[in-house]
């Protein structure tokens, strides 16, 4: 059964129910196999069967270890992070040593009274303790490990989500002053237009006010960067075009709350601005089965008109790193000047709302 990511995303073992980690447990089951097998290395035909057969136990062991932490896990994610270490500790000790019986009974079955262990002991009771003694000293290593890589993971992102919340309350204060001052010119000459831009201002101010550690529906975060382009057009008036082709995307899919937006007020702040005669911002998206992607061109000023490059800088990190920590698949944000524009394009993994 898959696991509820609200219930376990807080705990710091990892998802055994995913095919990355059952790749990982086979992985690290031949590597210990291959240690073991060199530590009693002979001649080269006795050190193929060996690690053959200390392959095939392991990789029982790892397994099965592996499937119970998977069954486990929303339990596991109950408890506290001592609880859980020590609980997690226990199953993979436990399946050690049930495989390890089971291993010997077999072997008893087949061989008599000298049951051929995998690991060839010397006893029963040395068989036994020795793997269990293994099996302790390499849960302790993977969970320590486990431990360690999660916390460093949670500081990163809480790192930088404090960064967009400072970014988030730092909202740009010539865009919140223009857009008052065009309000206050437009309650003149059209009132109606007026209501409905402070509406606008209204619902951008409340999506970045947001929760940006939530996804929304691409839909959504597209409807809001449309708001955005209508707050600036009441100010830039013919000088800004936008050229949307985002038909073919699925609007279903999840992504990081004001991920696009941004890059819409980048490619306006530092092209169109800087333009006197202004110009057409593209904006297009393909669907790609498992992914999609979403480009946003626009044209670039004179050289000596670039200006606040620090600032265009801080936005695409900003995304990049929240697309990074939104997904276990690869996810990325590649930028830069090409053929006269500046080019942004975002590739993120499909991952669509249920709702």
């Amino acid at each position: 059964m898959p696991s509820d990511p609200q219930t376990t995303r807080d705990s710091y073992l990892p998802d055994f129910c995913s095919g990355r980690m059952v790749l990982a447990v086979v992985l690290i089951a031949e590597f210990v196999a291959i240690v073991l097998a060199l530590s009693q290395f002979t001649n080269a035909s006795d050190f193929w069967l060996r690690l053959a057969r200390a392959s095939l136990f392991l990789l029982w062991v790892g397994l099965g270890s592996a499937a119970l932490l998977c069954a486990a896990r929303r339990w596991l994610a109950r408890r506290s992070t001592s609880g859980a270490s020590l609980l997690a500790a226990l199953l993979l000790v436990g399946t050690t040593a049930a495989i390890s019986m089971l291993t010997l009974a077999l072997g008893q079955y087949f061989f008599g009274q000298q049951p051929n262990a995998l690991l060839q002991p010397s006893s029963a009771g040395a068989f036994l303790f020795r793997n269990v003694s293994i099996s302790v000293i390499v849960s302790a290593l993977l969970l320590r490990y486990f431990y360690v890589t999660h916390q460093w993971r949670r500081n990163v992102e809480l790192q930088a989500l404090s960064r967009i919340s400072a970014l988030q309350a730092r909202i740009r204060p010539h865009f919140l002053f223009n857009s008052m001052n065009t309000i206050a010119s437009l309650t003149r000459s059209d009132p109606k237009l007026a209501e409905q831009a402070v509406e606008d201002l209204a619902d951008l101010f409340r999506s970045s006010l947001a929760d940006s550690a939530n996804k929304i529906r691409l839909k959504e975060e597209l409807e809001m960067t449309r708001i955005y382009q209508r707050i600036e057009a009441l100010r830039l008036g013919d000088r800004l075009r936008v050229e949307w082709d985002v038909e073919n995307l699925p609007m279903r899919a999840l992504v990081p709350g004001l991920c696009i937006q941004p890059l819409l007020e980048n490619a306006i702040y530092h092209g169109i601005e800087n333009l006197p005669q202004g110009g057409t911002i593209r904006i297009t998206g393909h669907d790609y089965g498992k992914g999609f992607d979403i480009d946003i061109r626009n044209p670039l000023p004179p050289p000596t008109g670039q200006r606040h490059s620090s600032g265009n800088r801080i936005a695409l990190q900003n995304i990049r790193q929240r697309l990074e920590l939104a997904y276990d698949r690869p996810a990325k944000i590649n930028a830069g000047p090409e053929n006269g524009e500046y080019r942004v394009t975002l590739w993120i993994p499909k991952v669509e709302s249920e709702e």
